[in-house]
């Protein structure tokens, strides 16, 4: 039997800004026009810029703003290289970074890695029958006629190749090539990770990486990130993206040391040790963000710990949560967003006072906090909206952000029926600007917790995490050495017994309706119908 231990992780370099990052979502189409198209762009987003930090926010993850036919809403790339020309240009971005980065704001940017547009001129030259460069950058079979087998989605006839095209989502979003980690010698059109076309097509992603980087860029979110090598019977190779992707990290921490990988992968205990810094904890039916909010990716099941109604029970979110925190606590972040762009709005589920208790937890767990933009005054998601660019029950949660009480909400001066999207027609709707004239309000509430969260370091992205009960639909748990959190979604009143060794006072920072109470015969917490706290202990 051999002895020798198992090699531990090898030691990165961690940007520290991450330590203390809330990242806001901007989906840039529909946070603010800046030239009264319609349509929000860079110029608009630089306008607002202060809105973001002055809610607590320290970066802005900008949803895919390259060159695009747009079919997904920009997650369908034609020129990696370029802005989108209705979002302005690689200068305006260029302003956007230093603007940014003048008000203590990183920039995250969208990087669809695993495939491209059909109108990408990558791909139109690799449909093309005669052998060229990039024939070997996306995944064809042998003929038009070949049946790949179970597993795999292709697109057959397009183009004067003789070959169908392997889709990574959309039939307009063909996959990239990073090759097979296991080839099918039956099926010549699966290439190894080390062919030609796969290293090409890895070369060029860094490239990508590097411009936007030297643009000023300080990260990336990488969309589908563990879609890119692929298995012959179908579906992905998690250890070939992982030693794609610890590679990319390598690269990062020599040249890059201050730029973060986070990773759309929905599974943390797989994607930090990949080498990415975060990973959401979102959609992909992952039972962990589901079990939270109550809905899976675009459904309206209704099973969720903060749902009153259906009497929530938090074990279900921690059975789901804890493995992943506990693995990854020492190496990456687990961030659990408001929302984002393919889910539906929080604000479909819950009231403005569920809200309030929503936000009380996911702005005190450990891990990256993450603002998908208007949760922050309460947006809903408006039911009922024909599809734009590939957002069909997606779209409703994709409408412009409410400013103010002014015409398209001050999203926009274009005519009404020129926006991007229509605005919520309700007509009391929250606004930005008659929120922030309120203590009381939505947005309020949320600087408050984002501001203490920076300010107490028990409440920081790393510092520790242990639940104080696990079971219920009340929940609470310590932070740090001295901060306790308390939340009761449900609506009874509820009293949790907690231990708290070496504790003997506890004071009310943060709350509404909750107590801690701290005796010789041990520790309360006692909360009244839809309430939380956050005390500090001494």
């Amino acid at each position: 039997m051999s002895t020798r231990r198992p090699a531990r992780p090898r030691p990165r370099r961690w940007p520290a800004w991450l330590d203390e990052a809330v990242v806001y979502e901007v989906y840039p189409q529909s946070f603010q026009d800046g030239n009264g198209d319609g349509i929000g762009d860079l110029a608009g987003l630089i306008a607002r810029l202060d809105h973001i930090r002055d809610l607590g926010c320290t970066a802005v993850w900008l949803n895919p703003c390259f060159a695009s036919p747009f079919g997904d809403a920009g997650y369908d790339v034609s020129d990696f290289y370029r802005i989108a020309p209705r979002y302005g240009s690689n200068a305006d971005f260029r302003r956007l970074c230093r603007e940014a980065h003048r008000r203590g704001l990183r920039i995250i940017l969208d990087l669809v890695a695993g495939h491209t547009s059909v109108e990408h001129p990558w791909f139109k030259a690799a449909c093309r029958a005669e052998r060229n460069q990039h024939s070997d950058w996306y995944i064809f079979t042998d003929t038009v006629w070949t049946d790949p087998g179970p597993g795999h989605r292709f697109v057959q006839g397009y183009g004067e190749r003789d070959g169908s095209y392997l889709t990574n989502f959309f039939w307009f979003q063909p996959a990239l090539n990073f090759g097979f980690i296991d080839p099918d010698p039956a099926k010549p059109w699966q290439q190894g990770v080390d062919a030609p076309g796969p290293r090409a097509v890895r070369r060029e992603m860094r490239r990508i990486m590097e411009f936007w980087l030297r643009l000023g860029c300080d990260g990336f979110r990488v969309d589908m990130a563990s879609s890119l090598v692929k298995r012959s019977a179908g579906g992905y190779a998690i250890s070939g993206v992982t030693a794609f992707w610890n590679g990319v990290r390598d690269w990062f921490d020599r040249e890059w040391p201050q730029a973060a990988l986070i990773s759309e992968w929905s599974q943390p205990a797989e994607a930090i040790p990949a080498g990415f810094h975060a990973d959401f904890l979102i959609h992909f039916n992952n039972p962990a963000y589901n079990r939270l909010r109550g809905a899976a990716w675009n459904d309206e099941r209704g099973d969720g710990a903060f749902l009153r109604a259906e009497g929530g029970d938090i074990a279900p979110f921690l059975e789901a949560f804890m493995p992943a925190w506990e693995r990854t606590r020492e190496t990456g972040l687990v961030s659990l967003p408001t929302g984002n762009h393919d889910i539906h709005r929080i604000a479909k589920l819950l009231d403005r006072r569920d809200l309030r208790v929503a936000y009380a937890m996911l702005f005190t767990m450990p891990g990256l906090p993450v603002v998908y933009y208007g949760d922050e005054i309460g947006m809903r998601h408006v039911p009922g909206l024909p599809s734009r660019e590939g957002g069909y029950t997606r779209t409703g949660a994709r409408t412009p952000m409410q400013w103010g009480p002014g015409r398209n909400a001050g999203f926009s001066s274009a005519p009404a029926r020129d926006l991007y999207l229509p605005l919520d027609p309700d007509p009391a709707r929250p606004t930005v600007a008659a929120q922030e004239r309120d203590p009381r309000s939505l947005l309020s509430h949320v600087k408050r917790l984002l501001a203490l969260r920076r300010s107490w370091p028990a409440l920081g992205n790393r510092a520790a995490f242990a639940p104080l009960n696990h079971r219920g639909p009340a929940f609470a748990y310590r932070r740090g050495d001295d901060a306790v959190v308390a939340v009761n979604p449900g609506g009874q009143a509820a009293a949790i017994p907690v231990a708290l060794p070496g504790a003997t006072a506890a004071e009310l920072v943060l709350g509404d309706g909750a107590a801690l109470a701290i005796g010789p015969g041990g520790a309360t917490v006692a909360l009244a119908p839809r309430s939380w706290g956050v005390f500090r202990l001494s």
